[in-house]
């Protein structure tokens, strides 16, 4: 409730500090809107301003949620901006993840020269060397690294992290050298806890503040900026869904089959979906985890992945199907994945006409809107290594990847990563919607203009999952309204 009172303020004060006004009734409607009241506000504004009104009415928030209409018939535009399965280009050993992690740094440091301290990054081996000349003070023969306060900047992948007596100590590489330094404010320490490890990361340092050699004054990430989402032209929806673990005891395929029927209804929302996204694990595999036999009822993969076409060729033909990996389905395991390898299309999903597979991570534009699918595999390290972080709120564990403008930060931990010539998990460009699965456990938010989904399962709670203490929220289905980015939920539970 507190943190509703405190957006609606901030978008009274934006209004104000604008030159307008809300009216009363058009007020309380915000107050009671689910949508980011404070982007709500600005929208307006912004549509507002050739107009010599500057009073923000209830008509205004209507025109603005309300579904743009379209003369012609709906559009189904559908364009791939960015798919691994044919960029793949592994890599060996020490050169291959010298490559990737050189690919990582140089693709962030290009999101990060978009922040105007970016001009004052000095390289780390220039400020040990300064630091060596010098001893009691930070010194640099650059000028523009250094504010007046004698505050510099470094830049580079967290290294290691590691609480201290005095401080939590941080190491970052910029590949011309490793720097230690210590945060040792409550602020620094908070902030230094919720990064993850070998993310890029830039810091502002300074000396002397509670502990010897440098001091961390700010962290800051690459994050995505606070924005405007696209949006489409017309009222067009999209449906997301992942973790169908076909094959497994477990698989919730009345449900399923319950979903695929509404699809083919003449329901009022169903008339306008137009796209399907799965999100990955379409089955369960073999051999993923051990003791995985004693709960298939289906022992062979290809025969998995057969049955699972048969129940996506059930989708109706005007429905734009998009299908990424995921950890379970046939394939490369490590990061980033292939499209799911083609068998007998007669019997595949490469044999449906409207089904486009993809690979793990993939970029896709569906009628203007930006849509960013990821199965998931790396929430795992993030919820392990993020302190207040936990499996019953996975969408606080997807915007780790935003504020890192990487899908799987951290190497060596659960998350299989290929040492690829180039990063391909770096988010380089700004996704509208963000949709994982991998965790099952349904939810969705809103954070800095994207909206975050992570769009559950169709498999009931596993024994495995008993022992983590995972309470699965399975048998949902997230539908979006591309023309307003709003969200809801159909459940087929019942």
């Amino acid at each position: 409730m507190l943190a509703l009172q405190n957006e609606v303020s901030s978008a009274l004060s934006y209004a104000v500090s604008k030159g307008f006004q809300i009216h009363p009734d058009a007020f309380t409607m915000l107050k009671g809107l689910e949508s980011d009241v404070l982007k709500t506000v600005q929208e307006i504004i912004r549509s507002k301003r050739p107009s010599k009104s500057a009073v923000i009415l209830v008509d205004d928030i209507k025109g603005l949620l309300s579904p743009r209409k379209d003369d012609g018939p709906i559009e189904q535009a559908c364009t791939v901006l960015m798919d691994p399965t044919t960029k793949v280009t592994t890599g060996e050993g020490v050169e291959g993840y010298t490559s990737l992690f050189r690919s990582r740094f140089e693709k962030s440091m290009r999101i990060l020269s978009q922040r105007p301290d970016s001009k004052r990054i000095a390289k780390v081996a220039s400020v040990k060397q300064s630091s060596r000349n010098t001893g009691s003070k930070v010194e640099s023969s650059e000028k523009s690294h250094h504010k007046g306060n004698g505050s510099t900047i470094v830049a580079g992948l967290l290294m290691s992290r590691r609480t201290k007596k005095n401080g939590i100590e941080i190491a970052v590489d910029d590949f011309t050298g490793i720097l230690s330094v210590t945060a040792v404010t409550e602020d620094a320490k908070k902030q230094s806890s919720a990064l993850a490890m070998d993310q890029m990361v830039m810091l502002e340092l300074e000396h002397g503040k509670g502990a010897p050699g440098l001091t961390v004054k700010n962290v800051m990430t690459p994050d995505i900026p606070d924005h405007l989402p696209n949006r489409s032209k017309s009222e067009v929806y999209a449906v997301l869904i992942s973790d169908i673990h076909v094959g497994s005891k477990y698989f919730m395929e009345k449900e399923f089959l319950q979903f695929l029927d509404w699809l083919s209804s003449d329901d009022d929302i169903v008339r306008k979906i137009k796209f399907l996204c799965v999100g990955g694990d379409l089955i369960d595999g073999i051999g993923i985890y051990p003791n995985q036999d004693k709960e298939l009822l289906e022992m062979d993969a290809v025969k998995q992945m057969s049955h699972a076409a048969h129940l996506l060729a059930k989708v109706p033909k005007h429905i734009k199907m998009l299908v990424i990996p995921g950890n379970h389905d046939p394939g490369r395991r490590a990061l980033p994945q292939p499209a799911i390898p083609g068998n007998d299309p007669t019997d595949h999903l490469y044999g449906l006409s409207n089904c486009t597979m993809l690979g793990n991570p993939s970029l896709v534009n569906l009628n203007g809107v930006k849509l960013l699918m990821f199965h998931g595999q790396s929430l795992d390290d993030v919820i392990a290594t993020t302190p207040g972080l936990s499996y019953s709120r996975p969408a606080e564990a997807m915007k780790i990847y935003l504020k890192a403008r990487h899908l799987a930060p951290t190497y060596g931990e659960r998350t299989p990563i290929a040492p690829e010539q180039e990063d391909m998990m770096v988010i380089t460009e700004v996704p509208d919607i963000l949709h994982s699965g991998h965790v099952h456990v349904t939810e969705v938010q809103s954070y800095r203009g994207t909206l975050v989904v992570n769009s559950g399962a169709w498999q009931s709670q596993t024994k495995f999952q008993q022992t983590m203490g995972i309470v699965p929220s399975p048998g949902l289905a997230i539908v979006v309204n591309l023309a307003t980015l709003q969200p809801f939920v159909q459940d087929f539970n019942q």
